[in-house]
């Protein structure tokens, strides 16, 4: 076991006790961070579940010594054994990855700057994971009529070292899985410097860094933007779930989110 998964066991804890309460409309604070960031440090011997109807039942701080189901909390998932790096030919970006992955570079998408990478990341039998892009264009936080703003949840939260710009709407840069509510659960996991949206709610989560002046912005992650998503749109990439615990438990004791994050938390990107 790492001490990533060590640690992120004790976050999701923490974060699962309020899930309930941002269902509700619980709002974080003033600035509009994204909602029940746990920081490090905090930590809580709790869980929660809930569904799309769920009720209010902790506040931000709140501790327990109990799960909901009264059980001691799932061990987290392990990693891989075996890692390597994958680095472009112009050590520009670099990051580790389980042995039996696929790190491929593909053409960059039109709009993005000149010398933009695009690097697909799959499994051995070819499922997707992630993308990393650099180079791409200005972004801002997602904006719409605030009857369409959706309620999420932020799982698991991590801050990571990455080149980036603050400003108005950002946030210090975090290796994040976020759930929106729709008719489902919709999970996402990326990087991103910016702020998702006050009172709990959002129009989309985006999975995105706004990167040093002139370099582009850049992501990592498994979408770039997430959102509730209509029955008839196609959902995947971004994962599905009936409650919200079945997302704490995909990010909490699954090997799949624990091998991602690792991934995540290993970018490094030449300012």
């Amino acid at each position: 076991m790492t001490a990533t998964a060590t640690s992120r066991r004790a976050r999701i804890a923490a974060v699962m006790v309020v899930a309930a309460a941002v269902m509700s409309g619980c709002s974080s604070d003033g600035k509009g961070t994204p909602a029940f960031t746990v920081q490090p440090g905090n930590s809580s011997g709790s869980t929660a579940s809930g569904t799309p109807s769920g009720t209010a039942g902790a506040t931000p701080g709140e501790t327990s010594g109990s799960t909901a189901s009264g059980s001691a909390p799932a061990a987290p998932g392990a990693t891989a054994s075996s890692w390597k790096v994958f680095a472009d030919p112009a050590k520009n970006v670099s990051f580790d990855l389980p042995d039996e992955w696929i790190a491929q570079t593909v053409a960059p998408d039109q709009g993005t700057l000149p010398g933009a990478l695009k690097i697909e990341v799959k499994k051995a039998d070819g499922t997707y994971l992630a993308t990393l892009q650099t180079g791409l264009p200005e972004a801002s936080p997602a904006k719409c009529p605030d009857s369409a703003r959706k309620p999420y949840v932020v799982v698991s939260s991590v801050p990571v070292d990455l080149p980036h710009v603050g400003g108005e709407g950002t946030i210090e840069p975090h290796v994040v899985f976020r759930v929106v509510q729709g008719y489902k659960f919709f999970g996402s996991y990326g990087i991103t410097n910016l702020v998702g949206g006050a009172d709990g709610k959002s129009c989309g989560l985006r999975n995105v860094v706004r990167g040093p002046q002139g370099t582009g912005n850049y992501s990592f992650g498994d979408i770039g933007i997430l959102k509730a998503f209509a029955t008839d749109e196609k959902v995947a990439p971004a994962k599905t779930f009936n409650t919200l615990d079945q997302a704490a438990k995909y990010v909490n004791e699954g090997s799949e989110f624990a091998n991602v994050q690792r991934m995540l938390l290993s970018l490094k990107i030449k300012n």
